[in-house]
């Protein structure tokens, strides 16, 4: 064995996915686990501040802010927002193409988190990585229309 640590070689093996071992496993479902924590206190947060609130402290949308232009993913947070509130109307006028590939989203998102847990990789085929960046790319387009109806909204 060379001077690397059990710690080092452990965190460099659950990232790269090649570790079999005990402790691979242990902190690949350790950095899941926290994953998960962070979505839910995420989530809880959303539940209580509202985003459409121009008060409310969210993150700030970096294509909006350089451009001026509703990236793909604005209105994601008043989505969720709505969603967590019951309100699917609401939740359709701040970004229909998020809610309309949400299920699609989050089925990628647990295939990868049930890969990287076995410490294998599961990279996405090209057919649907080009198809979905082809949709977001298109649904940019479409949303910054003039007169396009389904605009995030605020306070």
């Amino acid at each position: 064995m060379s001077g690397t640590s059990t710690v080092a070689r452990c965190v460099t093996d659950a990232g790269a996915g090649t570790t079999d071992g005990h402790a691979g496993r242990r902190l690949r479902r350790l950095l899941l686990t926290g994953a998960a924590g962070c979505l839910v206190a995420g989530a809880g947060y959303l539940a209580a501040v509202d985003p459409h609130d121009p008060a409310a402290v969210m993150p700030t949308c970096p294509t909006k802010a350089l451009t001026g232009l509703d990236c793909p993913a604005c209105g994601g947070l008043r989505l969720a927002h709505d969603l967590l509130h019951g309100m699917p109307a609401a939740a359709a006028h701040d970004n229909l193409f998020l809610l309309v590939c949400a299920p699609l989203l989050v089925a990628l998102v647990v295939r990868q988190a049930r890969a990287y847990e076995r410490g294998v990789r599961a990279p996405l085929p090209r057919p649907v990585a080009h198809g979905i960046a082809g949709a977001a790319l298109a649904w940019m387009v479409v949303r910054n229309l003039p007169g396009w109806p389904l605009t995030p909204t605020t306070g």
